[in-house]
């Protein structure tokens, strides 16, 4: 055992002081590429140890790190790699702690579901469900409890993108438990109905069936809360948006658009929909954004160019992603295997990984919902 005068003591102290504080400023300087801000930012450095071999590093990111922590260990090692000294080794440790963050007031929490994001768009026909089902896998290989609830009433299409066929089970609640496939938990109409049935209801009856769908289900049937509830909304801003707004509690939305101009130009109304009715807005993605020959690889801009990139920048929104029109990913879809699933090291699949990241880190960068930390009052009379 070496031992140490009280000077050299001091000594040491002193410089692991200052490295601490140099690797912390050096820390905080570094860029996460998902919430585009400080790496350390909302307290996510958890603790920092030095040692005369070793530098020990603990992260806490409120986003999942499945797919996203060789990318910030690579970005920590590179700022550090000047400031951490030859003989000491870095270790790196990068974990997620996803939380409920702040909702509209006025609406309930749904037992068992952390946050709610909504998928939407202006128009049909742009690819959303597509978006919605990818999203959502590409969330769950990213590490978080997924489940994804199909509210386009009239047109149910997550069971058959998903494939998933037959009737949910009920509990003794006559809570419905909700189907499953690839690791995710599904709820939509269309397990209520045949495929080729169509819902001939009226606006009231279409709002009520969304809400026994939500509200229905027994989400923490495995007893674990689902981290991102992705409700794949039906086009248009109507009844469901509407009943979304003022019922359920939804953390935030995603517009999907195409950069055709008439697609551009209801991708605005969805926009303006959701910012009159208080409900943050992640960002745009731009589906059908390229098409990529299947042949040869050409890629052509058939709908137009940098639509959404525009919109981003006119309602100041970050735009998540452009995703390419190749044959695969609609292929895939049909086939009830996305191509985030049936193709995950594709060139398609990764684009859907870094939007869902993105996503989930915008997400995490929201305010903290603190309803659920307090106890019920209730007022008797003596």
């Amino acid at each position: 055992m070496v031992a140490f005068d009280h000077h050299e003591l001091s000594l040491l102290i002193l410089m692991s002081e200052a490295l601490t504080a140099q690797i912390k400023q050096h820390l905080a300087a570094v860029i996460d590429p998902y919430t585009q801000q400080s790496l350390t930012a909302n307290k996510a450095l958890k603790s920092l140890e030095i040692s005369d071999s070793k530098v020990v590093l603990k992260l806490r990111k409120g986003y999942p790190v499945a797919l996203a922590s060789e990318t910030l260990s690579q970005l920590i090692q590179q700022a550090l790699r000047d400031v951490v000294f030859e003989q000491r080794d870095l270790d790196i440790e990068i974990e997620q702690h996803i939380i409920s963050h702040s909702v509209q007031q006025g609406t309930q929490a749904v037992k068992g579901i952390k946050n709610i994001i909504a998928i939407a768009s202006g128009k049909g026909g742009v690819g959303k469900s597509t978006v919605s089902a990818n999203l959502a896998l590409a969330l769950s290989r990213a590490g978080a409890n997924v489940a994804v609830l199909d509210a386009d009433i009239y047109g149910p299409s997550q069971p058959r993108m998903l494939g998933i066929s037959g009737k949910p089970d009920a509990l003794e609640n006559k809570m419905l438990v909700p189907m499953r496939n690839m690791g995710i938990k599904i709820m939509s109409i269309g397990f209520m109905i045949e495929e080729d049935t169509p819902m001939i209801w009226r606006g009231p009856m279409v709002t009520q069936a969304l809400e026994q769908m939500l509200r229905g289900t027994a989400w923490d049937d495995d007893g674990q809360d689902v981290d991102y509830l992705i409700i794949d909304l039906p086009p248009g801003t109507g009844d469901i948006q509407l009943t979304l707004s003022q019922k359920v509690p939804v953390t935030g939305a995603v517009i999907v658009t195409t950069p055709q101009d008439i697609a551009l130009l209801d991708a605005r109304k969805a926009v303006k929909m959701f910012e009159k009715v208080e409900i943050p807005i992640f960002g745009v993605i731009e589906n059908m954004s390229v098409h990529i020959c299947s042949k040869c690889g050409h890629q052509e801009a058939i709908f137009g160019a940098h639509g959404a990139e525009k919109m981003a920048e006119q309602y100041n929104l970050e735009l998540l992603g452009e995703i390419p029109l190749e044959m695969g990913i609609r292929e895939q879809a049909d086939s009830g295997k996305p191509i985030v699933e049936s193709a995950p090291d594709s060139d398609a699949a990764a684009i859907f990984v870094q939007v869902a990241l993105r996503v989930a880190a915008q997400l995490s960068m929201s305010k903290q919902d603190f309803a659920s930390k307090f106890p019920n009052i209730v007022v008797e009379k003596s």
